[in-house]
This record gives C-alpha cells, structure tokens and sequence, in this order.
C-alpha cells in the first residue's frame, strides 16, 4: 500500500480564483485614502496603482519561470532553496510562521469580525471569538481536501469579482448627481503637491494591496499540469486584479472629490453613502464581510504546503511532513498554521510583529527574482515557461523591491531592523537542523500529473 501523497484537485480556474481572491481583501475598499493623500492628483493616483500592477505583473511572471522550473510545494520556499542553498529558504518559512504569513491571517480575520461587529455588537472578546472562529472554520475545510478549499475559494472569488463589477456600474451609473452635490456644498478642489518621495510611499502602500500574488506557487504538488497552469494563473489573475483596482479608484474619485476620498477611513462607504443614502455603507461593510472571508481562505489554503515541504526537507519536525490518509492534506502543517495564528489573535500580538516584519518579504521576493537570474545559467532544468523581457523583467522587479526595503529602512529605522533581527534570529535555527536532518527533497510530485 503506496504511502498518503497529496493530490492533484486544482485546475486553472481554481488557481486562477487563488490569486485574484487572495489579492482582493479589505485593502482596496479602505488603502486608496492613503494612496490619494499621498499623490493627491488625479493623473498620479492612476499612475502609482498602473505602476503598482505592472510591478506585481513582474513579480508574477518570475514566479511563473520558477514555478513551470520547479513545480514542487513551498513556491518561494522552493525557488530560494534551489537559488541561493536551504538556509535562505528556511528563513522565508521561519518569517512566514511566525510573523508574515500567520501574522496576515490574524490580521485579515481581525479585519473580518470587525466588519461582522458592523451587523452585531461583539466587543473586544467577540471580535476575538469570530476572528478565531474562522480561521479555525477554513482550516478545517482546507483539512478534509484541497478541492473543497480551492471550490470555496473559487466561489467567493466569483462573488466578489460580481460584486465589484456592480459597484463600478452603479458608482458611474448614479455617481454623478452625488459628485456634483459634494462639489457645490465645497468647491472643487484643486490638485495638491506631491514629489517623488511621496510617489514612493503612495507605492508601498498600493503594493501592500497587491499583496498575495506568489501564495497559488505553494500549491504546485496540487495542481494539475502546473507547469502551465501556474503562470497562466498568475498572469492572468494579477492583470484582472489591476483592472479591478484602476476602475473601483476610478468609481471613487467620480463619486467624492479627491480631498474626501483622501481624508477618509472607509472610502468605499462613503462612496456607497453618498449614492444611495446611510444604507450604502452597511451593503459595503457586508461586502468587506465577504471579501475578506474569501481573501481569508486562499491564505489560509496556501500556507500548510510551505511547512510540509521543509518537513520533507528535514528542516522541521517530521511529523509536521504527515499527509492524511483519507483526505490527502498537509493536514498537521494545516492544524499547526491554525492554532498559532488563533494565538496571536488571541494575544494580539500579531499586530507589532506583524507591522515590524512585513516589509521584509520584500527583501525575498528581490532574491527571487536574483534567483532567476542566477538560475538561468542551469543547463540542466527544464523550463515550461521563460519570462517576458528577461532580464530586464526580474531586474527591475529586484531594483524595485530593494527600493522599497531602503525607503522602510529610512523612514521607519528602529521598527525596521527589529523586524529584520526578528527574521535572522532564524539562522541558529536552521543550522540546528541542518546539522540534525537536512536533506534535499525530491523535485518529483507525489502524485504524477493526470
């Protein structure tokens, strides 16, 4: 009787429904405020979300490379071990348990009880309660089959993509007279100044929108024909996400004046209250609700792979490795990923570990991309997909992303390097482990490709 193995269950419209549902949570309905005070002018708050996409697009086709080279589960993970050797790709997943990944889950289903309080008084307990309710709701969905979280994925994100479709129909269709309203009470107003600095923070923050994109590369070992259905994925997810975010901004500023839309804590609430009355915010804070359930089930699939992968690389326990027999799931990474994550909900402490620790994923993804580069002088990988305009693509993705980790580093130094001590204190970590049971894993799928 051959060994549990994972099972191939994703197709392309599950992976594809991974990114777009993943990337769209409760940021664009609340991050353009920041974005718009940033760069208040009409023609500069297109430009940094345009700028923003087409840097995810960069960052998505260098996954797309390495994941059609190496189809394997962890994603990054994977591609960091193969680039650079297994202690950076030890030290991506240590960040992702302990702060990145199950920081953002804790963080995403704070977010949501919050939303849910909007409809029914929770208090500070409550909230707690509902947070960890549904992170331990989607976990155990996730844990009886990958098909049932990736069909519950691909669902919320076909309701949410509806919904968005009809807030940029009806904003444009009713828009109009509200716009003209806001305007006559007071004035139009005119365009601010804005420089190069603060178009680089209105970047950092349209890009933590985007955040997510590279999580459908964890899955590979789960998906059919990755090799092709992951970039095509990829691509095709980051550019329908673009669209999304450049037309709900546009159904912002067609609503409200740019200094409302600046100054606001809910903007799409009050694009929604200033169209249809009082109401429009609660029909907005319910699809915040569902937004961020959704964006809440592809973070939670995606995680548990990274962690089997470094059991099977002996750089963790070797129990967290186990594949259940009946369900074919990392199904122990999946119940580990879950009580942390309630724990730091519970404590909420995710929110300074978190905030200190994020900026550094950016740090990886601009090694990923100098992975690529330095991989491609492999003659002996086999490459499903190669990327467009190589090199200038993933050169420009890692010049970016490092531009990003130096503009966090100047603006907030302390917050910073705590964050970046926080990572590295995973080094004595690995060398433990690689000491103890490191062994490369097998590049091979568990279960061969129907």
């Amino acid at each position: 009787m051959s060994a549990p193995h994972l099972t191939r269950a994703i197709r392309l419209p599950h992976a594809t429904a991974m990114v777009v549902g993943t990337i769209i949570g409760a940021s664009i309905f609340v991050q353009p405020s920041e974005i718009t005070g940033r760069v208040p002018a009409t023609g500069g708050i297109y430009a940094v979300w345009l700028v923003c996409g087409l840097l995810t697009l960069f960052g998505a086709l260098v996954a797309a490379e390495l994941a059609s080279t190496f189809p394997e589960a962890g994603g990054v993970y994977a591609f960091l071990r193969e680039a650079f050797g297994p202690w950076l790709g030890f030290l991506w997943a240590w960040a992702m348990f302990w702060t990145m990944h199950s920081g953002i889950i804790a963080a995403i289903a704070t977010v949501f009880a919050r939303y849910v309080g909007f409809f029914v008084p929770l208090g500070g307990a409550g909230t707690r309660a509902v947070a960890m309710g549904a992170i331990l709701a989607l976990s155990a969905v996730n844990y009886v089959g990958v098909k049932h979280g990736s069909v519950l994925q691909t669902a919320f994100t076909a309701g949410k993509l509806l919904a968005i479709v009809a807030i940029i129909a009806l904003g444009f269709g009713f828009g109009a007279a509200a716009h003209g309203a806001a305007v006559a009470e007071a004035g139009a107003p005119a365009a601010g100044w804005w420089g190069p600095g603060d178009f680089a923070l209105a970047l950092v923050a349209g890009l933590f929108a985007f955040g997510g994109w590279h999580m459908v590369t964890y899955n590979a070992e789960e998906t059919r024909d990755p090799r092709r259905t992951i970039p095509r994925a990829l691509v095709l997810g980051t550019l329908v996400v673009t669209a999304c975010y450049i037309a709900l901004n546009a159904v912002y500023l067609y609503v409200l004046p740019i200094d409302v839309v600046a100054s606001s804590a809910r903007v799409a609430a009050d694009a929604a209250d200033a169209v249809f009355g009082r109401g429009g915010g609660g029909a907005m804070s319910a699809l915040v609700v569902f937004s961020t359930f959704g964006g809440l089930s592809g973070i939670v699939l995606a995680g548990p792979r990274v962690y089997w992968a470094m059991a099977r690389d002996g750089l963790v326990f070797p129990w967290v490795g186990g594949v259940h027999p009946r369900f074919h799931t990392p199904h122990r990474a999946i119940a580990l990923q879950a009580v942390w994550s309630c724990l730091l909900v519970g404590t909420g402490t995710y929110r300074a570990l978190f905030t200190r620790v994020v900026y550094t994923e950016w740090i990886f993804f601009g090694l990923m991309a100098v992975g690529l580069v330095l991989l491609r002088r492999r003659a002996d990988l086999e490459r499903g997909y190669t990327v467009w305009g190589y090199p200038w693509v993933p050169l420009v993705f890692a010049a970016s992303a490092f531009g990003i980790v130096a503009n966090q580093v100047r603006v907030e130094p302390v917050e910073s390097l705590t964050g970046l001590g926080l990572v590295l204190a995973g080094l004595p970590v690995y060398h433990f482990w690689a000491r103890h049971g490191y062994r490369r894993a097998a590049r091979l799928p568990s279960e061969p490709d129907a």
